[in-house]
């Protein structure tokens, strides 16, 4: 009853759209297929958010971003961009590809760290959200979906120069800012960002369990700073270069992030180098690019200062991909391209491994007045899986305001180098502690899905989705006893008769899953507007054996929010609703509670036509919830500011 009466609330007041929605799918480009096609050209279920839309939600960091898009699931692990699992489709957090500029920045170490891109929020040009398989495209982990992130320099903007920037302060020494430039004249384009947020955090109480045991009070500190710089140079008419270089550093208390430990006083530190470089041939039939893209990334994690218990882990990500796209007609075109990328990894619990990976895909395009056809074959070879071949095939049919898309593909993912060495090195485990699997095999999945989009008018467009996957070998940790370890392989050193949480192969998995989404804008006044945007996605995961992450998503997921903006004024209310499995740790006394909602607000006052002055409440309703078990949600924050475009 519960559920069902914040679902009615948030469906009736809090409901949600993106600024300046009123766009049309048969205008926008997007570059997550790989081809250059429109979205209703694609046969796939795609959102896209742009700079505008972007800077007028009540968020701070790029999971909050992500967290507004219908269908997508952010499972935070703390506020203002902590830590983020990311979730399409229900996936696990490690089957979502995430993109910088087209190139892969999913991290070897562990799928938690996904969500750690180095990329402030005013670099952004548009994030482009592609629902379901795309391994046919982008090789290993697209299985739930893919996100591009587009920065403004390797977007070709106009020429011109755009200046953005914010600053905040808020509840508990809340630091809150960005600045970012963007500036292309002629030949040369440059652009730069920088964002921050830093808090003492809010302090969660001393906790008396029993007689013995006493959990200390302790502070959610963090303090998270994104610097990025790029460039890109017009060599000849044909013939141009980009580059991106950027640093992020996250410094944050991390408690129960990963256990329920009472002995958990964890803090982490996270630092990662990314540099891209790009060089593009143009001509009238086709283009050819050539990107060279590198990460190094730290993390020093410490599980309480009271013992010795420090992890350490270097990783290093070497990604080479060329491409050439040809247009043979106006009805016919092609791609191709080669991957070749080596990760390594140097850590005192998982050891030093490396891993080398190649990759070759072909897609074709052929599209006849309405109707749009692709088709693409992928083949990937990798040290740690062998051979995989990964098909996909794409359809769309469009009328004058409706459009019908279909497609069907295989996916598969590699196992991380958590999964598979995690505590190998560590002497006389403990039980429980999670153990990696050197023997994983890759998961291999085939996704189908049909869908209709449908403009009823020009201020309100309908979009439905059905979909289903069919998944095998998946990977999760599965409580696992000592003498099954020992005849599986030869890890780590355990306790005779104890049990582990065990990296496995699990056999058969099944999802299926309904999407719906309704976007309103309406004119107000001669220059104000309203818009509204409603998402809502059902999800039912089979699956026969109890594991950590494969059943985590939500059953029910409700993203909205209401935007008005009027003379100078602008108000923007985003909600989430979450239905999913409940689960308790008596041993800290936490729950993961059956359902929560949340709402987020913000109220800018226009001073000038560059300077407003700005409000927010993060979670106004003051709810307490847990994405993670363990690991609390901030409560009712509050900060103001001021923001400016030039």
């Amino acid at each position: 009853m519960k559920g069902l009466i914040n679902t009615i609330f948030l469906l009736l007041v809090s409901l949600s759209l993106y600024s300046q929605l009123n766009f049309s799918h048969d205008t926008i480009v997007v570059s997550a297929m790989q081809m250059p096609l429109k979205i209703n050209e694609t046969g796939r279920n795609i959102t896209v958010i742009n700079s505008k839309q972007i800077a007028a939600l009540p968020a701070t960091s790029l999971d909050e971003i992500l967290q507004t898009v219908s269908g997508l699931e952010v499972q935070s692990r703390g506020g203002f961009g902590v830590q983020s699992d990311i979730l399409l489709r229900g996936s696990t957090f490690t089957q979502v590809l995430v993109l910088v500029d087209g190139m892969k920045v999913n991290d070897a170490l562990t799928g938690h760290f996904n969500g750690y891109v180095s990329v402030s929020p005013g670099e952004i040009e548009r994030i482009e959200i592609l629902r379901g398989a795309a391994a046919a495209m982008y090789g290993a982990d697209a299985v739930g979906g893919v996100i591009n992130i587009v920065t403004k320099t390797f977007a070709n903007k106009r020429e011109g120069t755009e200046i953005d920037g914010a600053f905040n302060i808020g509840q508990h020494q809340l630091v809150n800012g960005n600045q970012s430039v963007s500036i292309r004249k002629g030949p040369l384009s440059f652009g730069a960002g920088f964002s921050v947020n830093q808090s003492i955090g809010e302090e969660f109480q001393e906790q008396v369990l029993d007689a013995t045991t006493t959990l200390d009070a302790y502070n959610s500190f963090f303090d998270i700073k994104n610097f990025g710089a790029s460039f890109a140079y017009r060599l000849t008419d044909n013939l141009s270069i980009k580059a991106r270089s950027s640093y992020s550093f996250h410094d944050f208390d991390a408690r129960y992030f990963y256990t329920t430990s009472t002995f958990d006083k964890s803090t982490e530190k996270v630092k990662q180098f990314y540099n891209h470089l790009q060089l593009v041939n143009t001509t009238g039939k086709g283009r050819s690019d050539f990107n060279l893209a590198y990460k190094y990334n730290t993390d020093e994690f410490i599980f309480s200062p009271d013992f010795p218990s420090t992890n350490n882990h270097l990783t290093q990500y070497l990604n080479f991909t060329a491409n050439h796209l040809q247009y043979l007609s106006e009805k016919l075109s092609f791609k191709t391209g080669i991957q070749v990328d080596q990760r390594k990894i140097e850590s005192n619990d998982r050891g030093n491994h490396n891993d080398l990976h190649y990759g070759l895909y072909v897609m074709g395009v052929y599209q006849q007045k309405e109707l749009n056809l692709s088709v693409s074959l992928r083949g990937d070879y990798d040290e740690n899986y062998s051979f995989e071949f990964t098909p996909q095939f794409n359809f769309s049919y469009v009328f004058p305001r409706l459009v019908v898309r279909a497609s069907g593909g295989r996916s598969i993912r590699a196992a991380d180098y958590t999964e598979r060495y995690v505590s190998n090195n560590l002497q006389n485990l403990t039980p429980n502690r999670s153990l990696g699997n050197p023997n994983l095999l890759a998961e291999s999945s085939w996704s189908e899905e049909l869908g209709i989009d449908f403009s009823v008018n020009d201020q309100l467009t309908l979009k439905t989705t059905v979909f289903a996957r069919q998944s095998k070998d998946l990977i999760d940790y599965v409580s696992t006893n000592e003498s099954e370890i020992g005849s599986v392989s030869e890890v780590g050193s355990l306790q005779e008769g104890a049990d582990y949480f065990f990296a496995r192969n699990i056999s058969e998995v099944s999802t299926n899953g309904v999407e719906f989404e309704a976007r309103y804008t309406q004119p107000v006044g001669d220059k104000g507007r309203l818009a509204i945007d409603l998402g809502y996605t059902f999800l039912d995961t089979s699956n026969d054996e109890a594991t950590v992450y494969i059943s985590s998503h939500a059953k029910h997921l409700i993203t909205s929010q209401f935007q008005l903006n009027i003379a100078h004024f602008d108000f923007v209310v985003t909600g989430l609703y979450k239905e999913r499995n409940g689960r308790i740790a008596s041993s800290i006394n936490s729950e993961l509670t059956e359902d929560y909602l949340l709402l987020n607000g913000r109220i800018g006052h226009r001073l000038t036509d560059n300077v407003s002055l700005n409000l927010q409440l993060h979670n106004i309703t003051n709810t307490q919830y847990q994405n993670i078990l363990g690991a609390r949600m901030p409560s009712r924050w509050f900060m103001a500011g001021v923001k400016w475009t030039w």
